[in-house]
């Protein structure tokens, strides 16, 4: 059997760990720049907010029902989110994390009935005393039949927070009362294609025939389809690696117009880019930088820019690809104009296997001194804390192209300067 656990309202449970006052109090996380509503606790839902509805409509409505409102405090919930797998990888040798706030666990071998959804209950007990943040279990034969489980869990509180789909009879109830819409796998392109053919719950589309799905939704859909019978044919760790990786922010006020600002923030991209080429043992051989005007500002001058480069080697060395972006910056940066850059961002694609390296007779480079220098920076880097060395381009000081986070909490877990006081 396999168990989705899923993190309840995760950005709203972080800021309530820290928080009592807010444990029984309407909570928001908005997005970067505190753009749109991107997490809301049980109680906003109640209001009828949608996710993603601009911060700017519901103000009001947010002030007179006195809803708590935070700016996304990533290093909080990723922090928070490595305290949650750790525990969860105290109760099984496989676990697989999903998201942030979901994670799969194969419990082959630890029962069955009732004796596993004990387990189970055991497990979200652990997790909400040992971190604060509510979870809830979903335990079906196949991962997507979890997904579902875990959705019946947190509407019916009769659960216990632990969902159990291990019977034909039980499979079919809870197959016929969930909307096709909020199947796993199942897009809005797809959603609208299955209605079209009067599918409206995953029942019917179990019902559907295999050469139907293949033909409507290829064999991503079959997959899903298989999973909903019951047969587990999806295997997280074997999903194919991203083609592309992108980086991107939107500036707040009017944006940069300062060229050293703009350059700051495309090798700060750049950085992040490496960082996620790494974590997937990849390298590029292409990187694009654009910046662009607010495309809603008719009145202000327009400009936008977008250079792409082909590396000679693959590569995922930070300092190649930061001096690679912000060369292609300069390239296209006007000075006069008076332009304000409302969003810029790095792609990095054509990816392909660290292992596999196609390398290029006329390379000017020295790639093994210069892996070892990353191999060094990189040990630097883990030992004391993210970008202790970094390049100098980065900057240290300017702070017009960050987020603009008016709400935002204290970093409880990772800065010693904002660690809980008792007195």
């Amino acid at each position: 059997m396999i168990a989705l656990v899923d993190c309840n309202n995760f950005y709203c449970s972080c800021e309530r760990v820290f928080n009592p006052l807010l444990r029984d109090k309407p909570v928001v996380v908005l997005s970067n720049n505190d753009g749109c509503v991107v997490a809301r606790s049980n109680e906003v839902k109640a209001m009828g907010i949608k996710m993603g509805t601009p911060l700017y409509q519901i103000r009001h409505i947010l002030e007179a029902n006195n809803v708590a409102v935070f700016s996304s405090n990533y290093n909080l919930y990723g922090d928070m989110s490595r305290r949650v797998m750790m525990l969860l990888s105290e109760f099984t040798p496989e676990l697989t994390q999903y998201s942030i706030d979901e994670a799969f666990l194969d419990l082959s071998g630890f029962g069955e009935g009732e004796k596993l959804v004990s387990y189970g209950r055991k497990i979200v007990k652990t997790i909400g005393k040992g971190t604060g943040i509510p979870v809830t279990m979903g335990i079906a034969p196949t991962k997507t039949l979890a997904k579902v489980a875990s959705r019946y869990g947190k509407k019916y509180k009769g659960y216990q927070g632990v969902c159990m789909i291990d019977s034909e009879e039980k499979r079919i109830k809870a197959l016929q009362g969930f909307e096709i819409g909020d199947v796993w796998g199942i897009g809005h392109r797809s959603l609208d294609k299955l209605r079209y053919y009067g599918v409206n719950t995953a029942w019917d589309f179990t019902q559907k025939s295999e050469s139907f799905v293949r033909k409507l939704l290829t064999i991503t859909g079959v997959r899903t389809w298989k999973e909903l019978r019951g047969e587990s044919c999806i295997d997280v760790e074997e999903l194919p690696q991203k083609k592309s990786i992108c980086t991107s922010r939107s500036f707040p006020d009017s944006g940069l117009s300062e060229l050293s600002s703009l350059e700051e923030a495309v090798a700060n991209f750049s950085s992040e880019c490496v960082r996620k080429l790494r974590m997937q043992h990849s390298c590029c051989t292409e990187i694009t930088v654009f910046a662009y005007t607010s495309r809603f500002r008719l009145d202000l001058p327009q400009h936008c820019i977008n250079r792409t480069i082909h590396l000679p080697v693959p590569t995922n060395d930070l300092q190649e690809l930061v001096s690679t972006a912000v060369r292609a910056l300069r390239m296209d940066f006007r000075k006069e104009g008076g332009y304000q850059y409302k969003k810029a961002g790095v792609i990095v694609w054509n990816i392909v296997p660290d292992s596999a390296i196609q390398t290029n007779l006329f390379d000017t480079i020295d790639r093994e001194k210069q892996s070892r220098l990353a191999a060094a920076i990189d040990a630097i880097n883990r030992k004391n804390g993210h970008n202790t060395i970094k390049v100098a381009v980065q900057g240290t000081t300017d702070k017009s192209w960050h987020l603009k986070c008016e709400h935002i909490s204290k970093q409880y877990t990772t800065n010693l300067d904002d660690v809980i006081l008792v007195k």
